[in-house]
């Protein structure tokens, strides 16, 4: 088959064409001019979109990725030779959900439909391989030339290497023997592990059945022993309840009485009191406080001790006597004898007895008056005498040392009434903690609490017996029981039997696949070293191609092969290429050859190695059309180049 012409609205190709020629044809295009959607185009026209791609992390479907930018429906066309006619084949979309589903083949000069040619096998028909045979050989996509394997690439190098049959693969073989492992011990829904577990659960539900008899016995002998200590508990309830009722009702009592003879005792206290503070209102000077009367006794006794003190000189009337008679008897010599001296001296005798006189008055009239004041206040204080004023100060301070003596015991009598008020609230708060036999720390609560706690454990014994029969009631019967898993353990052995063959089978199936790959490898191996020494001018001359198509790459001074991951990106690039060029020289049909399309597989190589690898291309060429999409520009003659 070779491509001569294309016409796409398809991404970005907006009724663009591309016409091509036989032998090496070279696209050159600069990066997202539409190099890579031109490849997906012509796998669309040979194969159709698979509409049931759904977009995913890293992957979007074809339907998605190259609908047109446009917005019109996805179309082409592609013109054809295919043993020795021109076709036209056509895709168009008539439906959104069925994109280039609508299908045309027809011979492109009589415009005849190409009979047997459908939508689905038109593929097929033209290259001699199926879409992922395609995909993996002739096929080489930007950043994807490494070959992965798949059953129906493997079922072309299966019909290589043994009878040509390439309806049989071992991959699909070995999928279908695995997929009936998987049924039968698949660790999930697998028949044996579902019957060892029914197995297993069988068994024990047998052994939890002897337990639970055993359980059952045990439980109905704890059972009855709480029954008797929950009756000796109740007895011994009943004596603490009572005998903490009428210790609460005594405290009760006596606190009570307490209180009565506390509020006697407050009573008398208040009477005396009160007798005492009349008395002390009855004394004198009851509106003196004691220090103001202490004051007044000291001033008064000051006042007395004053008057005591005065001089008593001046107080007798007997110079004013003398010196009267001496003036009357002067004055009668005087009268005898007149004399001037005696008359003078009778005249001082009687001045003096008058200033004597008139002294003795005064002194008598203050004499008096002291008199009256001091009597005044000895009447004052109700006494007769000063030395008698201490006593109404000792008067004084009794009564209010009596007064303040009722005080204090009023204040005592009076506190004590607080303190018992006190205890009998305490003690009826006790009497009502008393009667609640739950809470506290008393014999009757501990052994409420303990009844409690005993009762709490009887009646989960009995939920927890009656729960042991009803489960060893749904167990089923034992004998039952014991002849199911023996059935199982039958059916088990019957399975894992089939499971041994097949594996057996897998094993046996999977060397023989192994086997085949051996006898391939070897030839690919060969078909790539040539390829690789030409386009990397003899410097790589081996190359070790896995079973699972993986490559190494050995020089003439390596005494090893290196893997992949330790050549260049350029290196690693034609590694692929030629591998994939050897798969497809061995894989593809040997008929009329399908075109090789290439995607910028050049893009990592310098210059020397690009036209090594285009000389190969160019050698390639003259058997099969090879279409190379390129965004450097490559050196070809006018005729080979587009």
């Amino acid at each position: 088959m070779r491509i001569r012409k294309l016409r796409a609205s398809f991404g970005n190709l907006q009724g663009r064409t591309l016409t091509l020629h036989g032998g090496l044809n070279v696209i050159y295009a600069p990066n997202e001019s539409g190099k890579s959607t031109w490849c997906a185009f012509i796998r669309a026209m040979l194969y159709g979109i698979d509409p049931s791609e759904q977009p995913r992390d890293g992957f979007l479907p074809d339907r998605q990725r190259y609908a047109p930018w446009s917005g019109d429906p996805m179309e082409g066309s592609m013109q054809v030779v295919a043993d020795g006619f021109d076709m036209t084949i056509e895709r168009r979309t008539l439906s959104g959900n069925a994109p280039m589903k609508d299908f045309s083949a027809v011979y492109t000069e009589s415009g005849a439909p190409v009979e047997g040619m459908n939508e689905k096998n038109c593929g097929e028909l033209l290259t001699g391989v199926s879409r992922e045979v395609f995909r993996r050989t002739a096929f080489i996509e930007q950043g994807s030339m490494a070959v992965s394997n798949s059953p129906e690439l493997e079922r072309r190098i299966q019909s290589i290497v043994s009878s040509g049959e390439e309806k049989i693969s071992c991959a699909d073989a070995e999928a279908k023997l695995l997929s009936w492992k998987k049924k039968r011990r698949d660790q999930q829904r697998g028949i044996l592990p579902a019957k060892e577990k029914k197995i297993a659960e069988t068994e024990r539900l047998l052994a939890e059945m002897d337990q639970s008899v055993d359980s059952v016995r045990g439980m109905e002998h704890r059972l009855e022993k709480a029954q008797d200590e929950c009756a000796s508990l109740e007895a011994a309830v009943l004596e603490a309840r009572k005998q903490q009722r009428a210790d609460a009702l005594s405290r009760l009592r006596n606190g009570r009485t307490d209180v009565q003879n506390a509020g006697l005792r407050h009573d008398d206290a208040l009477a005396e009191l009160s007798r005492r503070r009349n008395d002390l209102a009855a004394s004198d000077f009851p509106e003196l406080s004691t220090d103001a009367l202490k004051q007044e006794i000291e001033h008064d006794r000051e006042s007395l001790l004053s008057r005591q003190a005065l001089p008593s000189k001046g107080r007798s009337m007997f110079p004013a006597i003398l010196f009267s008679f001496l003036a009357v008897a002067l004055a009668a010599v005087y009268g005898i004898t007149v004399s001037l001296p005696l008359i003078i001296l009778a005249a001082v005798c009687c001045v003096l007895a008058v200033a004597f006189f008139i002294r003795y008055s005064r002194i008598h009239q203050d004499s008096q008056q002291l008199n009256l004041e001091q009597q005044q206040i000895l009447r004052k204080y109700r006494i007769s005498i000063p030395e008698e004023l201490d006593s109404v100060l000792d008067r004084r301070l009794s009564l209010e040392a009596a007064v303040q003596r009722a005080e204090e015991e009023e204040q005592a009598s009076r506190l004590r009434i607080e303190q018992a008020t006190l205890a009998l609230h305490q003690l009826e708060e006790e009497a009502i903690d008393a009667l609640d036999f739950t809470g506290g720390n008393t014999e009757a609560a501990r052994l409420t609490r303990s009844l409690q706690s005993k009762r709490q454990e009887l009646a989960q014994l009995s939920t927890q017996l009656s729960g042991l029969k009803g489960r060893l009631s749904a167990m089923g019967d034992p004998m039952v029981l014991s002849s199911s898993a023996e059935t199982m353990k039958e059916d088990l052995r019957d399975v894992q039997a089939e499971y041994d063959a097949i594996t057996m089978a897998y094993e046996t199936l999977r060397d023989a696949s192994l086997d085949l790959q051996r006898r391939f490898t070897p030839e690919l191996s060969s078909l790539a070293a040539s390829y690789m020494a030409e386009m990397t001018g003899g410097r790589y001359r081996d190359v070790l191609v896995g079973q699972d198509f993986s490559a190494r790459a050995r020089t003439e001074a390596d005494e090893t092969a290196r893997d992949a991951e330790y050549l260049s990106a350029g290196t690693l690039d034609l590694l692929y290429l030629a591998v994939r060029l050897a798969v497809c020289e061995l894989a593809l049909p040997a008929g009329e050859p399908c075109p090789l399309i290439l995607d910028d597989v050049l893009v990592n190589l310098d210059e020397k190695r690009m036209e090594q690898a285009l000389n190969l291309l160019k050698k390639l060429a003259l058997k099969r059309q090879i279409v190379l999409f390129s965004c450097r520009e490559v050196k070809l003659d006018p005729e080979e180049s587009k």
